[in-house]
């Protein structure tokens, strides 16, 4: 056994400066140099247990928690995993939208994922991280589908991050998203409440669909911004928090949003696609909370980036 294995089992148990984050972003920290695949793995495996219990990647340490950490081999200098390169941390940092001592809000690119996993070397968090190395605490407050882009809140300081996630669980936060979808939606449709039942492949593909049996409640509310000749502009105001809520639920109701490759129509991509519409058009446009430190109102829009701008431009010049 070489100096790059972990000899033995280590324990460690969780104090206040940790609870609250998950197990996945604990390891990454506690486990510098190894790949984030191999993290995902051993927690899959059942090799990282919390009080001796297997646990999933996004559960939430608390006090007292005793994590058992599994004997790991940490890579040999040429074979480390590919680091963030220099474009995404430029494109990141052009993005941000706000920052002060206790969070940032980016407007997340579409095709960047939120964290490394899953055959990813690295996603937004690992941007950040490398780009604010002082901060002792920068965590994802809520996430984004990798295709999604807009609006995410990322945490500088942990009591900000157990504030900001109260404020989620009481449905405090207000997430507003702007989608484009097909054909004319009614101005009467105001809001979908379909149970919502998420399924994960074995390759770790996430599928989600209606399920009056099995789902879970979800609600989503919904405005009509601009209707074109063969697509509509809407507004998405998810209640509940599901995955893919936004995408199935509109798709369930006979309007998918463009260039969705999960639930959409390939036909109506195919349509758009001419306009520039080459990616999803789902877009986090603006979040708005309480700010944990100056409690006061915080509101935050992102713009479109310029293609889907000009795509609808497009679309507006070619009829409605």
């Amino acid at each position: 056994m070489n100096e790059n294995e972990r000899r033995s089992v280590s324990f460690e148990e969780v104090d206040d400066d940790i609870c609250g984050q998950r197990i996945d972003n604990f390891l990454k920290r506690k486990l510098k140099g190894v790949p984030t695949t191999l993290i995902y793995r051993i927690i899959r495996k059942g090799e990282v247990r919390v009080n001796k219990k297997r646990i999933k990647p996004e559960y939430k340490l608390q006090p007292g928690d005793l994590v058992r950490i599994p004997p790991v081999k940490i890579p040999e200098a040429g074979s480390q995993p590919k680091q963030v390169g220099q474009h995404i941390l430029t494109q990141v940092e052009q993005s941000i939208l706000f920052e002060d001592d206790s969070l940032l809000i980016v407007n997340k690119p579409s095709g960047l994922a939120v964290h490394g996993g899953s055959g990813l070397n690295f996603g937004l968090i690992e941007a950040v991280r490398k780009l604010r190395p002082l901060a002792k605490c920068v965590e994802l407050v809520h996430r984004l589908d990798r295709d999604t882009s807009g609006c995410i809140v990322i945490a500088k300081k942990r009591s900000v991050l157990k504030a900001l996630h109260e404020q989620l669980r009481t449905k405090k936060v207000d997430k507003r998203y702007w989608a484009l979808v097909k054909g004319n939606w009614p101005e009467k449709l105001r809001q979908v409440e379909k149970p919502l039942h998420k399924n994960q492949l074995a390759s770790g593909e996430r599928l989600v669909k209606v399920d009056p049996k099995l789902g879970k409640a979800s609600l989503t509310r919904f405005k009509v911004l601009n209707k074109y000749n063969q697509a509509t502009l809407i507004e998405a105001f998810p209640v509940t928090g599901r995955t893919h809520q936004i995408r199935v639920h509109t798709a369930a109701s006979g309007y998918p949003i463009a260039g969705d490759d999960k639930y959409g129509d390939r036909d109506f991509d195919s349509q758009v696609k001419p306009f520039g519409i080459k990616r999803l058009f789902l877009h986090a446009a603006s979040i708005s909370f309480i700010h944990p430190k100056t409690e006061t109102t915080l509101r935050v829009e992102a713009p479109l980036t310029d293609n889907l701008d000009k795509a609808l431009k497009a679309l507006n010049k070619a009829g409605k």
